[in-house]
């Protein structure tokens, strides 16, 4: 009995796993589910959508904004390091905004927001839910879902397309300046070969992973804010896992994406 107690062990340990992991999707499914009934049915709060547009875009832009000149000009600059082993030095300017307009915009765009948002989003939640907030809404007969949910996944939604179309142009213009300014490269043929190889298709894919991707990092902090309990601890935790659960969905919603536009 006690030698097949050890050697069932690593089984009913993944098994206990792959339960729990199973439920935490059934649950996430079913939040999100019941938070796009509240999307879409009224009543609507414009004036709270308007305010979480601005926390969540325009307070967004100087950390996106920054995080996409310096990936920028580090890509430019490791392409062209590379480059030089095949004699391919001109391939920069078409690298360079492929893979950042494909991949490094939307995704390091929508890692930093979850970062800011995920984390603000789930612990203003959280807190509201150990302060008893939630419940005193229901009382006045106000709907968390219409008042606090949706107005945040919905800003989220919209504001992620501005704020990785902004990544992308910094970013190729981060990749510009140094590919002008310390790799010697001539700016208005770097210009040409960038727009030459840039194609609608890429730009589209990048707004979609874009919105996908507001949504998600939306979705990750209410769900965590929404269900947390256990006080201030309970606050920390649906900080922390707010922000990886938006991660690995942004990774692999990514992937997914990716896959499905540019994979035949």
């Amino acid at each position: 009995m006690v030698l097949a107690d050890t050697l069932f062990r690593p089984l009913i340990v993944l098994g206990s796993f792959a339960l729990s992991l199973l439920a935490g999707i059934g649950r996430l499914a079913m939040f999100a589910g019941r938070a796009v009934r509240a999307m879409l049915t009224p009543p609507w709060y414009p004036a709270r959508l308007f305010e979480q547009m601005a926390l969540i875009g325009w307070f967004s832009l100087p950390v996106v904004g920054m995080t996409a000149l310096f990936t920028g000009a580090a890509l430019a600059q490791q392409i062209y390091v590379g480059g030089q082993r095949f004699s391919a030095e001109s391939t920069v300017p078409a690298v360079t905004v492929i893979a950042m307009v494909r991949e490094l915009g939307p995704v390091l765009a929508g890692l930093m927001v979850a970062g800011r948002v995920s984390s603000a989003i789930a612990a203003e939640l959280a807190t509201m839910r150990v302060t008893e907030q939630l419940d005193a809404m229901v009382t006045l007969r106000t709907d968390p879902w219409r008042y606090l949910i949706a107005p945040r996944i919905i800003a989220a939604t919209l504001m992620m397309p501005v704020l990785v179309g902004v990544a992308n142009i910094v970013g190729i213009l981060g990749g510009y300046l140094l590919a002008v300014y310390r790799l010697d490269f001539n700016g208005s043929t770097y210009l040409a070969t960038t727009m030459r190889y840039l194609e609608a298709d890429d730009i589209v894919s990048s707004l979609v992973k874009a919105a996908v991707f507001g949504f998600l990092l939306a979705l990750a902090g209410c769900y965590h804010g929404y269900r947390s309990g256990g006080g201030a601890a309970g606050v920390g935790r649906a900080t922390t896992n707010s922000v990886v659960t938006a991660f690995i969905l942004i990774l692999m919603f990514n992937l997914a994406i990716t896959v499905a536009v540019f994979g035949g």
